[in-house]
């Protein structure tokens, strides 16, 4: 019983770890949107004047 216990815990960890990556992965790729986004209104800004 006391195993189990103790590998129950390992994977929660693990799968704890990997939703963080995850979230942390997701934030990068907003940013990573907004500054493409930020950049194109930029070059069509450019292009009118």
């Amino acid at each position: 019983m006391k195993q189990i216990s103790v590998v129950i815990i390992l994977f929660s960890a693990l799968g704890l770890s990997a939703c963080a990556n995850t979230i942390r992965g997701v934030g990068q790729d907003t940013a990573n949107t907004v500054n493409a986004t930020k950049s194109a209104g930029n070059d069509v800004a450019a292009a009118v004047e």
